[in-house]
């Protein structure tokens, strides 16, 4: 029987609440998600892909069903690479929704056998990005109902670390 795998892809600078309500709602429809964590993005990071990656991989634990990775490159290649046939996204407003369709379509010009899921994120998820959390850090204000307590940790330390360094 073939597992039925679907990568998730992003930047997750760094992982949200959000973003792991999506990969537990994925894992309810697909055998096995690859999260990857791309390393060249025009949003710029706080965090390196290396500890993306790591703070990951410390959040979702040990599973079977969920490989952390990180990419570059065009995406269809790294999910063909990985023996997928369906790109996960998750989408919060319906601002989010031309730019995912632009990129959908895209994707599925280069490669016909490769589809997009896209997931609505759940209701207490639905304004929650990255780049919010991280401006609500770097003014001192509490993320702790947005991201996992060791996301919150790395938030506050890696802005302490980047502040001595200004």
């Amino acid at each position: 029987m073939t597992q039925k795998i679907a990568v998730y892809p992003g930047s997750f600078d760094p992982i949200t609440n959000g973003h792991l309500d999506i990969i537990r709602r994925g894992l309810s429809i697909f055998d096995h998600v690859v999260i990857a964590v791309a390393k060249a993005s025009t949003k710029g990071g706080l965090f390196t892909p290396d500890e993306r990656v790591a703070m990951i991989k410390d959040v979702v634990g040990e599973s079977s069903q969920i490989t952390v990775d990180t990419f570059d490159g065009l995406l269809i290649n790294y999910v063909k690479k990985k023996g997928a046939n369906v790109i996960l996204r998750g989408l919060r407003a319906v601002s989010d929704f031309e730019y995912e369709f632009q990129l959908a379509q895209m994707n599925h010009t280069i490669e016909e056998s490769i589809e997009t899921l896209f997931m609505m994120t759940s209701v207490d998820y639905g304004y929650l990005r990255s780049s919010i959390v991280k401006e609500v850090a770097a003014l001192g204000g509490p993320v702790d109902a947005y991201v996992p307590p060791l996301v919150a940790k790395a938030l506050v330390d890696k802005l302490q670390h980047v502040k001595k360094q200004s």
